[in-house]
């Protein structure tokens, strides 16, 4: 089972999906991918950031383009720049994934 909060970015009105619990899983990849595969998300690339221990994939799909972080600290972020839709779209599917459990967070905490 995956954690996650729907919140915004620090200091932004951009939203985003932050993975906090079990993303450290060898898994969780294949398992988010798996979760949304209705949206036909395809890799479009892959740059492992080394210096920051951390691997940003970026796909397309049927709602969009979005981008997957994931770091070596069990963190894991889904982002959608210019593309709040798609994220939107993306948060429901998970919210109705056995997989996945949505966590509430107060959107003050991110100003």
């Amino acid at each position: 089972m995956y954690q996650y909060y729907f919140r915004p970015a620090y200091k932004s009105e951009e939203l985003l999906i932050d993975v906090f619990g079990g993303a450290e899983n060898e898994n969780f990849i294949s398992d988010f991918l798996n979760a949304i595969a209705v949206l036909k998300p395809t890799m479009t690339d892959i740059l492992d950031l080394w210096m920051n221990d951390e691997v940003l994939m970026s796909f397309d799909s049927e709602i969009g383009s979005f981008t997957l972080s994931k770091d070596i600290w069990g963190f894991a972020f889904i982002t959608a720049e210019h593309n709040q839709e798609g994220l939107f779209q993306i948060n429901s599917i998970l919210e109705n994934s056995e997989m996945f459990t949505k966590v509430e967070v107060d959107f003050e905490r991110y100003k």
